[in-house]
């Protein structure tokens, strides 16, 4: 990059060092917004704040803390975000290619233009991710439909409709929040097969409670509340790990980016690639695990009460809505697992990489 350039030459005289400064300021100005956008962001409006010295050590700095990144994913998943229009993006990610650090009477614009930044763009390619695949997307439009998944469908149609949109979705949002390494054209037919077996094979399975239920006429007490009551919680978040390892199956196979502290690529690491889809794998486990569970136990204390009793009407409502309100706090808390820039032993990475660097530990980008 012209700009990386800009930077590698030192030396000679002031008047030179002064012009050479100047030339590259405007070379930053001229270009796009993905070519300056950090590879492994993690918490960047974090690291602006903190003013940390570069970008992997911000990420791995937010990543330190479980509370630290609950708050900030608390901050960047904000629904109101959506409403902003890409040229906001644009100006938004124009803002930071200025150089030197932001005059302190735009702290505001700059805080506001950080989470507009890390809700809407891929944190490795810079690209605006379509809105409804964005962070602060996912509870809107996930809320209303995990609440129709975990419905006690009687018939098998209505559960497989629901699972498929859901399942459909949730593989969506993890394609999209994925780590780029390998969104390449070459590897696009291979993306779409993943995709749609993602989302048939957890559609079938989250259907079959009902499937099994109908054909084996399994309609005594105990048997439903087997097939209503245990069966979902381990059932949901086995499909949310599934999910996710099928979507990003390609980061097993070919590895994922490494970096050093400074961002510079090191090598293609299928350690890491494991490593990452791993971690967001036992994420969205927790997710979905969780908020299977709440609503079921809440309501299992709450049916024999006496308000429940004289207001059975009220039983639907209570567990749409503790199916909604878990959901939506298990998402940060998810997000909030483990960093977004992962960090890896050089030793437990691939010998070509553990020789070709004296970094101890290198970075990567985990998605989401």
């Amino acid at each position: 990059m012209e700009v990386a350039a800009c930077e590698e030459r030192k030396g000679g005289s002031a008047r030179e060092q002064k012009a050479r400064g100047a030339e590259c300021k405007l070379r930053r100005k001229e270009q796009k917004p993905s070519e300056t956008y950090c590879r492994c962001n993690g918490a960047l409006y974090s690291a602006h704040m903190e003013k940390l010295p570069s970008p992997v050590s911000s990420s791995t700095s937010e990543g330190q803390s479980f509370i630290r990144r609950f708050l900030h994913w608390l901050d960047i998943l904000d629904p109101l975000l959506l409403l902003s229009t890409e040229e906001d993006i644009q100006n938004a990610q124009l803002l930071f290619q200025e150089d030197g650090s932001p005059d302190p009477a735009r702290d505001i614009k700059v805080k506001e233009a950080w989470r507009l930044r890390l809700a809407s763009v891929h944190p490795d390619t810079g690209a605006v991710i379509h809105p409804i695949f964005r962070p602060p997307a996912f509870l809107p439009v996930g809320a209303p439909l995990v609440i129709a998944a975990l419905l006690p469908h009687q018939g098998v149609k209505p559960a497989f409709f629901w699972q498929l949109l859901f399942q459909a979705y949730s593989a969506g949002f993890n394609l999209a929040n994925d780590n780029a390494t390998n969104q390449v054209d070459q590897f696009r037919s291979k993306q779409g097969v993943l995709l749609l077996s993602a989302v048939s094979c957890t559609t079938l399975l989250g259907t079959a409670p009902q499937l099994i239920m109908k054909r084996y006429c399994l309609d005594t007490p105990a048997m439903q509340v087997f097939f209503r009551k245990f069966v979902p919680i381990p059932l949901m978040a086995f499909l949310g790990a599934y999910n996710v390892a099928v979507t990003r199956l390609i980061d097993f196979e070919n590895g994922i980016e490494v970096v050093d502290k400074n961002g510079n690529v090191v090598g293609v690491s299928k350690k890491a690639g494991a490593k990452a889809v791993k971690e967001t794998a036992v994420s969205r486990s927790l997710l979905l695990g969780a908020t299977a569970l709440v609503p079921i136990v809440l309501l299992h204390f709450l049916e024999s009460t006496r308000f429940i009793l004289r207001n059975p009407l009220a039983f639907a409502p209570i567990r749409h809505i503790s199916t909604a309100v878990a959901f939506g706090l298990m998402i940060p808390i998810s997000f909030s697992l483990f960093p977004q820039t992962g960090k890896i032993r050089r030793e437990n990475l691939e010998p070509t990489i553990v020789s070709s660097t004296k970094e101890q530990e290198l970075y990567y980008s985990r998605g989401l």
